[in-house]
């Protein structure tokens, strides 16, 4: 793993990958082309529909910024009699505090056909929520969730009603779209997370740290998929899946800056930032796989669901 890291780091620092620019072409000019993408698709009602739908809020955000640390906090004490580097369990910790991304549990949710509308507001809302009361500058990440998020998603919706009846007669493949933007940022991220010079892991606490990492992301994806279909929970299969999402990813955009804020002066930085260096590109590729299987339990769900509400035809006697 070490000499892997030193190599993409030889890679990196030769020009081959800083044409690409992440921090300009992802954390600006990709997540933008997401929102503007979802501003095209989405119709208004539905963007003011989610808006409203304030029980969903309330769960993702609970769930992420409140059950999320604690339960991983719980879970950290009982690692902490491990033989496992105490510096990448507090990265793990300050994991379990970070808001959802604006871009991965968009994408994803917009891929099965999920609630789009109310993954875009509660990824950018949690951030915003947790960004505006860290010691983070408010006044930039207010500005930056604005130019990248909001500006895009409207400029779609002005565009949209312009060009309605082209993009309904045509149907773009929106979705493709979203799917290629995140193949970038996966790319991306791994170039990052392994060309990063400071990172020093032996092979087995690489593969122990993933393997908690990925153990924690099926365990609460399993949580709030049981929590939000239970019988009286009142979610759609669609707000399931973005539920599902939201509520297990975390950013990494705003967790690096507020990492650095923190941590600020430790020696053991690059340690604290492995788990949440690792958990982005995790959580990407876990959900890009599980899509099939969540697409697939949400159109049969629905399909039971409209056959359970069609009116009994009448029995002849």
């Amino acid at each position: 793993m070490y000499h892997s890291s030193k190599r993409a780091e030889r890679i990196f620092s030769s020009g081959m990958l800083r044409p690409l620019k992440p921090e300009i072409t992802i954390t600006y000019i990709a997540v933008s082309a997401i929102f503007f993408n979802s501003g095209l698709s989405l119709k208004t009602e539905e963007l003011t529909s989610a808006l409203m739908h304030v029980k969903l809020h309330l769960f993702v955000q609970i769930f992420t910024l409140v059950f999320f640390p604690t339960a991983i906090w719980l879970f950290l004490q009982l690692l902490s009699i491990t033989p496992i580097n105490e510096w990448l369990l507090k990265g793990l910790q300050t994991v379990g505090c970070m808001p959802p991304p604006v871009s991965s549990a968009v994408i994803l949710t917009k891929a099965v056909g999920g609630n789009e509308a109310a993954a875009i507001f509660n990824s950018a809302f949690g951030s915003f929520l947790l960004g505006s009361s860290s010691s983070v500058p408010f006044t930039s990440i207010f500005s930056q969730l604005f130019m990248t998020v909001v500006v895009p998603l409207i400029i779609g919706q002005i565009v949209r009603r312009y060009i309605k009846d082209w993009l309904e007669r045509k149907k773009p493949p929106f979705g493709t779209i979203s799917s290629c933007v995140l193949l970038m940022i996966i790319y991306t991220t791994f170039c990052d997370t392994f060309a990063n010079p400071n990172i020093d892991l032996d092979k087995f606490s690489l593969i122990l740290i993933v393997f908690i990492i990925f153990s924690v992301q099926m365990s609460f994806m399993f949580l709030t998929f049981l929590f939000s279909t239970r019988n009286n929970s009142s979610f759609t299969p669609a707000d399931t899946v973005a539920i599902i999402f939201c509520s297990t990813h975390k950013s990494l955009t705003l967790g690096i800056p507020m990492l650095k804020i923190v941590f600020m002066g430790y020696e053991h930085l690059s340690l604290i930032s492995v788990p949440l260096l690792i958990y982005h590109p995790a959580q990407i590729l876990l959900g890009s796989l599980l899509v099939p299987t969540i697409k697939s339990w949400m159109v049969s769900r629905q399909k039971a669901l409209k056959l359970t509400r069609q009116p009994k035809a009448p029995v002849k006697v």
